[in-house]
C-alpha cells in the first residue's frame, strides 16, 4: 500500500492527528489505570492468609485499600471469606 501524503494545512490531517491523539490518550490512560490497580493490590500482598479470592472480595466491597483501612474490624470480617481474626491481621497490616 502506498502512503497517503496529504498537505500540512489540510483538514484531513488535522483529523487523522487527532483521532491518532486521542486513541493514544485512552491507551495510555487506561494503562495508567491498570499499573495503579496493581500497585494498590499489593499492599494486600504482604497479609498472610489473604490470597487473590480475598484481595478481590476486598477490592470489591470497598473499592481501594484506602476504604479498607479506614474500615473497622467488623466491616472487614463481614466480608465474604473473613473471619475475625483475619479481619484483626489485614487491619494491623493495611
Amino acid at each position: 500500500p502506498e502512503p497517503i501524503v496529504l498537505p500540512r494545512t489540510s483538514q484531513a490531517l488535522f483529523l487523522v492527528q487527532r483521532v491518532r491523539d486521542e486513541a493514544h490518550r485512552f491507551a495510555v490512560t487506561y494503562h495508567r489505570g491498570l499499573r495503579q490497580r496493581r500497585s494498590v493490590q499489593s499492599a494486600l500482598d504482604a497479609i498472610p492468609g489473604v490470597g487473590p479470592k480475598r484481595k478481590k472480595a476486598l477490592l470489591r466491597k470497598f473499592g481501594s485499600v484506602k476504604a479498607v483501612r479506614e474500615a473497622d474490624v467488623d466491616e472487614i470480617a463481614a466480608t465474604v471469606g473473613f473471619t475475625r481474626s483475619l479481619a484483626e491481621r489485614v487491619k494491623e497490616q493495611v
